[in-house]
């Protein structure tokens, strides 16, 4: 595994541990959460756990992933059907920016 994949590897896991943190429930601990796991279909996350979701993510990981920015440039379809790999993917991208 290269680098860039290893780090993709923590912040899948570390995004996993915060939906699981907002959503609270236990079918979702008992779920893996992958890359190609579904915000909207597989996680049925609401938009106020979006919100929190977003706050988490700021807190973790700062400044330099803008959430609310990013979904606010994606059309409704897309939001819907995020998928974890996609933010996954987007603070990846942040990182080696900075």
């Amino acid at each position: 595994m290269n680098t860039l994949e290893a780090g993709k590897s923590e912040i899948l896991a570390s995004v996993g541990g915060l939906i699981e943190e907002i959503i609270g429930e236990e079918w979702v601990r008992e779920t893996p959460i992958t890359m190609e796991t579904s915000f909207a279909q597989d996680l049925e996350l609401e938009s106020i756990e979006l919100v929190a979701l977003s706050e988490k993510i700021q807190q973790r990981y700062g400044e330099a992933v803008d959430f609310p920015a990013w979904l606010s440039g994606m059309e409704l379809e897309q939001i819907i059907a995020l998928k974890v790999g996609d933010l996954v993917e987007h603070i990846a991208s942040c990182q080696s920016k900075t």
